[in-house]
């Protein structure tokens, strides 16, 4: 019998184990895309016709991580961008400047996720999906189930990107990584509602 790999959703299982797992799969396949490349790498532009590169999406999805967890889900300060001018976070979360290095843009991605993963277990322990979030829409506060759904869309919409990115930058293909990879930090069992 084989053991599936941490990032793997339960075959059978319950409505949030299912949505964890597959944000934890698509969390996976991301990181696995933009895994052992050099800060020059992060900043290759490797579709002609897109500004988009894999860096600049580590540091969009960071951001993305810190917007719903800390404050859509919580209302707490988005830490990714607290250090960022206002009128720059725009251009700063697709950009990997000149004074960053591959260990800066790899870290911040990380350091969001273990926060996002650390608010969702609490606010699961809580009070579930059901609860509205801290964000105001149109009169109305989405629910957190919403905003996972959301999370989850935003990283399946970039980790299409990311295929095409790093193919283009060295061949890398495939739909997950391989089983024996070693995802850091590692992935935890979904917290059962």
């Amino acid at each position: 019998m084989t053991t599936d790999p941490p990032w793997e959703p339960p075959l059978a299982g319950t409505d949030v184990e299912h949505l964890v797992g597959t944000l934890e799969r698509l969390r996976a396949t991301f990181r696995w895309k933009a895994d052992g490349l050099t800060v020059e790498q992060l900043r290759r532009r490797a579709v002609p016709t897109s500004a988009l590169t894999v860096g600049g999406l580590l540091k969009h999805l960071a951001v993305c991580e810190d917007d719903v967890f800390c404050w859509r889900m919580a209302g707490a300060p988005p830490v990714t961008w607290l250090s960022v001018p206002e009128e720059d976070v725009a251009r700063w979360q697709f950009t990997v400047d000149p004074d960053e290095t591959a260990e800066d843009v790899y870290g911040l991605w990380e350091a969001a996720v273990a926060r996002s993963r650390t608010r969702l277990g609490a606010l699961l322990a809580e009070d579930g999906l059901d609860r509205p979030g801290h964000l105001v829409f149109e009169d109305a506060r989405p629910s957190l189930r919403r905003h996972l759904h959301d999370i989850i869309e935003e990283y399946g919409r970039h980790t299409g990107h990311m295929d095409l990115l790093r193919e283009a930058v060295d061949g890398r293909v495939g739909e997950d990584p391989p089983p024996d990879w070693p995802m850091l930090p590692p992935v935890p069992a979904a917290t059962p509602v």
